[in-house]
């Protein structure tokens, strides 16, 4: 069982940035891949980024070039730099982890282990 714990949300202006943070318990870090989707209102669940247990990065195309996915091993924590964000980002943010960064990047995540509660990150025009 892994624990996902999300943090860093908020409200920005365009053209801001936003760091959020995702902490897993439950697992050696190193034994599972990590991700971020979003949700937003009336939307269904996308894809965002995703990082391999290998460190190799993966993103969508709506955010390639302002987003920036990471991992620190030490502290088992997986980050989501946001950069030039636009009103169109505002959603809920979704840390996820699985065994296989696949199935992250996938079926928007029908096949994900294991889900964060979330963290709304709001983009004001």
């Amino acid at each position: 069982q892994v624990q996902l714990v999300e943090s860093g949300g908020g409200l920005v202006q365009a053209g801001g940035s936003l760091r959020l943070s995702c902490a897993a318990s439950g697992r050696t870090f190193s034994t599972i891949a990590m991700g971020w989707f979003r949700q937003a209102p009336g939307k269904e669940r996308e894809f965002v980024a995703a990082i391999s247990k290998s460190d190799t990065a993966y993103y969508a195309d709506s955010i390639k070039g302002r987003f920036t996915i990471s991992r620190d091993y030490a502290k088992s924590t997986a980050y989501l730099q946001m950069n030039s964000l636009k009103p169109e980002d505002t959603a809920v943010y979704y840390c996820a982890s699985d065994g296989q960064v696949v199935d992250l990047m996938i079926r928007n995540g029908e096949n994900v282990d294991y889900w964060g509660q979330g963290t709304q990150v709001t983009v004001s025009s």
